[in-house]
């Protein structure tokens, strides 16, 4: 009767989410629900009282917050603005230089930020004006930018690969180094296509006659001082020992407040602003994931994990059939879930599979980033895509950002496939720290 209880809880799940019920709220109310059923009002309400606190309250948890605000710190008080200028001046000669410029810039941002919104607003502010200033193609500038935010929540800090190593108990800087190898060949790949597009199609991505010396091309580098003191002085701090991922947050929010202040670009209000951002996306962040926390014991008191499990094992696919259908799974929920709210209502179902298949669980946090970040590129609910039309405003269409970004989705997909085919690749770098 359990087994049926939890199935029927996911199945309530999944209506509540398409009628566009908060997805916090669905996971809050169908656990709530499913374990009165089980045990009756008492544990279910003692069981409500005690995984919010006990969950909140997780020291680990504390990165989230600081991570987030030294995102906004930098974003807030104009630390990045000097990325893709510097990566403009370098690259330009390039076919298709200044989208290739923005994909670094993105890169360089990302090192600082873990949302991949975040990443695509900054850049998008800067970098797609630029483009369309120099004959770019409206298609080709914008998404290029939207997609190269998804790199936001691959190279760490990643507020995605925090929760994850959190409810999949796996160390989270060995998910931050899997993370940076995912992200480094997701832009070469990026690259690969605005080079192809420039070189095929020129008219979209018109030479830059721009003549820039060398002089300039070093001065602005001196631009770039912020952002690679702060990535040294955290990253350095956490990958040599000096201090831990839940403590690398806090060292980096206090670093960027510091650097914006002794730069005099972090203002009142700028100030007031990176704290109210962050208050509210922790508080989003943390509903769903108290949400996640309830629907992981309704499905261990119902034996619906343990169910599913062995189904999936009795079934005898082998490990790339059962990733091709968590690949499909999540470039469908990926349309129209946000990538923390998708991870979070499926990672208590997925884990226990996970578990009993052998594969490495910080390869597969990797894996499951990049999955949801493709989301945030794909129709018919692209986050990327409506932050950078909200950035550029009467510039472009969304329908023409959506046709734009659809090569980066192919770049995507073959990116996927080697990071599926070849683990080592996300795995050589946690491996030199074991």
């Amino acid at each position: 009767m359990g087994t049926e209880i939890g199935l029927g809880g996911i199945a309530v799940l999944l209506v509540l989410i398409l009628l566009r019920v908060p997805i916090g709220i669905s996971l809050i109310t169908v656990s709530f629900g499913g374990i009165w059923m089980l045990l009756g009002p008492r544990p279910a309400w003692g069981i409500l009282t005690a995984i919010p606190y006990d969950f909140a309250s997780s020291w680990a948890l504390t990165s989230v917050p600081m991570f987030l605000l030294m995102g906004f710190f930098c974003y807030q008080a104009g630390l990045t603005t000097g990325l893709f200028d510097a990566a403009r001046k370098w690259l330009s000669v390039l076919p298709g230089g200044l989208a290739i410029a923005s994909i670094f810039g993105s890169a360089g941002f990302a090192a600082v930020t873990g949302s991949s919104v975040a990443c695509a607003a900054a850049m998008g502010k800067i970098a797609v004006p630029e483009m369309m200033r120099y004959g770019y193609d409206s298609r080709l500038a914008t998404g290029t930018v939207a997609a190269a935010g998804t790199i936001g929540a691959l190279i760490p800090p990643s507020i995605i690969m925090i929760i994850y190593g959190i409810f999949a108990q796996v160390p989270i800087t060995e998910l931050f180094l899997g993370g940076i190898a995912a992200g480094l060949l997701t832009a070469v790949g990026y690259v690969v296509v605005v080079v192809t597009v420039a070189l095929l199609k020129p008219e979209m991505a018109p030479p830059v006659e721009e003549r820039v010396s060398l002089e300039e091309r070093i001065r602005a580098l001196g631009e770039v001082w912020p952002v690679l003191l702060l990535i040294a002085g955290v990253f350095g701090g956490l990958f040599s020992g000096i201090f831990t991922p839940t403590e690398a947050g806090a060292a980096g929010a206090l670093l960027s407040m510091i650097i914006a202040t002794f730069k005099r670009t972090l203002t009142w209000r700028a100030f007031r602003d990176a704290l109210r951002e962050t208050a509210q996306t922790t508080a989003a962040i943390f509903v769903i994931a108290i949400g996640a926390s309830l629907l992981t014991r309704f499905l261990t008191l119902s034996g619906a994990s343990k169910f599913l499990s062995a189904y999936v094992i009795s079934l005898g696919a082998d490990p790339l059939m059962l990733m091709l259908g968590i690949a499909l799974m999540y470039l469908v929920l990926g349309m129209f879930l946000e990538p923390i709210g998708a991870m979070l209502l499926t990672i208590p179902i997925l884990l226990p599979v996970m578990d009993s298949t052998g594969l490495s669980l910080v390869w597969f946090g990797v894996v499951l980033t990049k999955f949801l970040e493709i989301g945030m590129i794909t129709p018919p609910v692209g986050l990327n895509v409506f932050v950078i039309k909200g950035v550029v405003g009467e510039l472009t269409t969304t329908t023409r950002i959506f046709q734009g970004v659809l090569w980066f989705l192919l770049a995507d997909l073959v990116v996927v496939a080697m990071l599926m085919a070849f683990p080592e690749i996300v795995l050589y770098l946690p491996s030199l720290i074991e």
